[in-house]
């Protein structure tokens, strides 16, 4: 699935590095705690929060995610978008639950082994 693709589904607004949404991703965590992301994600491509601070964009770049959601109108502060885009991480924001996020990115085939 295309970032772009992504983030119809989701109905959400990107905020940082729009020229990448034509990156691929097969696959998604969603998490609140960056310790979990740590010790228990592997070769996730996108990561979906409602944390907002500056850990989560650090985290992203040290798993070498491509895209992060924020999710419940979470906005991440300019100094985190910034760091983003150094990282190459798109970012982007939706209204939604992460329940509900992560079960439409399911539903519609992301990390999906079929």
């Amino acid at each position: 699935m295309k970032i772009a693709e992504l983030a119809k589904i989701l109905d959400a607004e990107i905020l940082c590095c729009e020229d990448k949404c034509d990156m691929e991703v097969n696959s998604a965590c969603g998490s609140d705690m960056m310790s979990d992301v740590l010790a228990y994600v592997k070769n996730q491509a996108v990561l979906l929060t409602g944390l907002v601070n500056l850990q989560v964009i650090r985290t992203a770049g040290m798993m070498d995610m491509h895209c992060i959601v924020f999710v419940r109108s979470k906005t991440p502060t300019e100094e985190m978008l910034a760091a983003a885009a150094e990282h190459d991480i798109v970012v982007m924001t939706t209204d939604l639950r992460m329940y509900e996020a992560c079960g439409m990115l399911y539903n519609n085939g992301l990390g999906r082994k079929e």
